[in-house]
């Protein structure tokens, strides 16, 4: 085998994917243009580190499973009263909340953009390296009954912790039955300053007892949620009907 052989092999070997692709090429190139040794390096291992970024970041986003198109830029904050964006933006753009196990509550009615805030603050985690993962709150709770069914519930809990962004959307459609209450509260509680949520919700706090069974459940489960948490309450006319009106 040539030396070049050896060297892509090499390379691959070591998982430099993209440095095997491109050495002899930009080799080439450094040569005619008289770069330093060190010039040329760098550049490769930028174009390295550049490649792997751009895989992570497509791994990370297959893994969360978002909906489709629901980035902040995308948002129109002119929809929503009371919305503090700048906070928003920053919430989206930095790390540190999550890194130290922090919340983010949604709350209003139907149609102001809670799903899509929530999954473009998901976006951005991942944008800043953040493993995260979007839920629907019912899906969410079928697949921890059904753990804790079969004694796996802490396995889930634990696999679940590799995630340090957890989205749960729609808190409101899960039914009020001690069984899948209990879950969801065993997760809360689990996660309590250890792993960060995202929660949207339609009803204030004050109406959770229609979520969970046993009134002390909903205290504490609230009082894990607000005791490290940035809360919005979103206000205004739900864009459906605004757009259901322009075809009027």
């Amino acid at each position: 085998m040539s030396n070049d052989g050896t060297l892509s092999l090499q390379l691959r070997e070591l998982r430099m994917t993209q440095m095997a692709q491109e050495w002899q090429r930009l080799e080439t190139r450094a040569l005619s243009e008289g770069w330093p040794p060190s010039d040329y390096l760098k550049r490769l291992c930028n174009m390295e580190l550049a490649h792997r970024e751009s895989a992570r970041l497509k791994r990370y986003l297959k893994e969360a499973k978002l909906p489709a198109g629901k980035t902040l830029s995308s948002f129109n904050f002119d929809n929503s009263e009371g919305l503090n964006s700048a906070q928003m933006v920053q919430l989206c753009q930095n790390r540190d909340w999550i890194d130290d196990g922090k919340n983010v509550l949604l709350f209003g009615a139907s149609g102001l953009g809670k799903t899509h805030l929530a999954a473009a603050i998901a976006y951005g985690a991942i944008e800043q390296g953040i493993r995260a993962k979007f839920y629907t709150a019912t899906a969410l709770v079928q697949q921890l009954q059904v753990a804790k069914q079969g004694l796996r519930l802490n396995e889930l809990l634990l696999k679940l912790d590799r995630l340090k962004l957890l989205v749960i959307d729609d808190l409101g459609y899960v039914k009020r039955d001690s069984t899948e209450t209990s879950v969801l509260f065993e997760l809360i509680a689990h996660r309590y300053e250890q792993g960060s949520i995202v929660l949207t919700a339609n009803q204030p706090f004050s109406q959770w007892d229609s979520i969970f069974a046993d009134k002390m459940m909903t205290v504490a489960a609230v009082d894990r949620l607000v005791h490290h948490a940035y809360i919005f309450e979103l206000s205004g006319e739900s864009y459906r009907k605004k757009a259901a009106k322009s075809q009027e």
